[in-house]
């Protein structure tokens, strides 16, 4: 587990991740804190997650959009736009 922290710490940096072991059925609490030790986002993630490399890219890509709405730099309805689009749907902002 301690190498998948310093895999998460290394994708997600400047953001300390500390990864907590505890559910009954595998799962972790994953967090990750900014420089002041504030946490940004806190997630729980299965530990087949962390062992699938193509998985653990997912939860990466999560947690970096998670971070970016969190700062206030993405908000979820681009991200529903850009589903839209990558669907091959047209975005009608008019509803």
């Amino acid at each position: 587990m301690e190498s998948i922290s310093l895999l998460l710490s290394e994708a997600l940096s400047p953001y300390l991740v500390t990864l907590t072991p505890g559910g009954a059925h595998g799962e972790c609490l994953l967090s990750l804190k900014n420089a002041s030790g504030a946490i940004v986002v806190e997630r729980e993630v299965n530990q087949a997650q962390l062992t699938d490399k193509r998985l653990l890219t997912d939860v990466v890509d999560g947690l970096h959009r998670d971070v970016l709405i969190a700062e206030g730099r993405l908000e979820p309805c681009v991200i529903a736009a850009l589903r839209h689009v990558a669907e091959g749907k047209v975005f009608d902002r008019r509803n």
